[in-house]
């Protein structure tokens, strides 16, 4: 198994095995240990990104990657449906071992999974990288193109795949200073100079994305919900019944759908940071009249609106942040990026849903709003695009502002 498929193993495993035991949780501790765990094993989702942003061209990369991302949305709808459909007539251990059900079979697709040749080849693994594209050609019914596939770490190349053409069919960098960092040293060079605004940028971004993208789909079962305490005529009855909150988190997961869409239409025309602007400008419109109570009708609809565009941000900004940094800390740059935005996760129950159930409804929507103000006004201080530019293999390729290939 390689190196950048283990992480993957490791994290669905984690998934598996503490997803499952949670059902057979003696007490409340004992599940928040497993759900906690369950959780850190999820945080190896970013490496899926890295991974198939890996094997798409540059030129249509934003598109494919917003389709890639459309199953976590079915996920969601799935999960919505599920705890819609288990809940009333079984109890809350049988949604959890059912939900653990997608992680076991993760496992067994992992078997299936090719390593990305670009990863190869900045370990100077080209036999595998050149195996690897081979099956590939092979499986689309093509050929390679002739050339040399070419890694930092070796100078003396395979000959077997030589030719007297110069032209690579994968590209690195020249220099040699980075093909084998740790993790370690790959997380202290985000607090380089050439990295350490991008990267306080982008942590910026993914805790104020995280926060107001959880907030909003908490809010479509706290505002609607039987167990809200601020319950009036105008927003809710006493008498809502459990599963309406089911129905509503089921009808939001479903706006998440058109977001995606919007993201896709957008990202590969207007670039990456106009496209999460304009989402942001929705989500704040869509939020605005919830500083006043609405009856429930209105309020599944804009939080339905609010949550497609704030999905279409969550996903570009899943696009954008394995861009910005080279194949050598590219799994580490965009995975600290996403811990950083789930500890915006995690604030925001205690926060924005906490002020909701305090009867401070308006409080928690201007939060969201501040939020995602700041959001917009850190996009526009990151100091470049990624829009049709090359993935950059090794930290000396980012000074090139075409973040084009690696020759050796």
């Amino acid at each position: 198994m390689e190196e950048g498929r283990m992480s993957i193993l490791g994290g669905a495993l984690v998934t598996f095995v503490a997803g499952l035991l949670s059902a057979f949780s003696p007490n409340y501790i004992s599940l928040l240990i497993l759900r906690g765990l369950a959780g850190a094993g999820l945080g190896s989702g970013h490496v899926f990104f890295s991974w198939f942003m890996e094997f798409v061209p540059p030129s249509n990369r934003g598109k494919w990657m917003v389709v890639f991302s459309t199953f976590w949305t079915f996920g969601s709808v799935s999960e919505a449906a599920l705890a819609w459909i288990v809940m009333p007539i079984l109890t809350w251990r049988w949604l959890l071992a059912l939900s653990a059900i997608p992680a076991f079979v993760l496992l067994i697709f992992i078997v299936f999974m090719p390593e990305s040749p670009r990863y190869l080849c900045t370990k100077g693994r080209i036999t595998d990288a050149h195996n690897i594209l081979d099956k590939i050609a092979q499986f689309n019914q093509t050929s390679l193109p002739s050339g040399n596939l070419t890694s930092d770490g070796t100078n003396d190349l395979d000959e077997e795949f030589s030719t007297s053409e110069e032209t690579p069919l994968l590209s690195s960098a020249r220099k040699r200073t980075t093909v084998r960092k740790s993790g370690f040293s790959s997380f202290l060079m985000l607090f380089s100079p050439r990295f350490f605004k991008t990267t306080i940028l982008l942590w910026v971004l993914y805790f104020g994305n995280s926060f107001v993208y959880y907030g909003i789909v908490l809010l479509a079962s706290e505002l609607s919900g039987s167990q809200s305490k601020c319950s009036s005529s105008i927003l809710l009855s006493e008498n809502v019944q459990d599963a309406s909150v089911y129905i509503n988190v089921f009808i939001t997961s479903f706006a998440e759908l058109p977001g995606l869409l919007t993201a896709a239409l957008l990202v590969d025309r207007v670039g990456r940071k106009l496209s999460m602007t304009i989402m942001f400008i929705f989500v704040c419109i869509f939020l605005l009249p919830l500083v006043t109570l609405q009856s429930n009708i209105l309020l599944t609809a804009l939080l339905s609106g609010a949550r497609m565009f704030s999905m279409g941000t969550f996903i570009i900004a899943n696009i954008f942040a394995p861009e910005i940094y080279p194949t050598s800390m590219r799994s580490t740059g965009a995975g600290v990026a996403y811990a950083v935005g789930r500890i915006g996760g995690m604030v925001c129950p205690l926060v924005a849903v906490g002020l909701v159930t305090s009867c401070h409804q308006t409080a928690a929507i201007i939060l969201l709003e501040a939020l995602t103000v700041l959001s917009v006004v850190v996009i526009l201080l990151i100091p470049f695009e990624t829009k049709g530019k090359e993935l950059v293999d090794t930290i000396d390729g980012v000074s090139n502002s075409k973040q084009v290939l690696v020759v050796a």
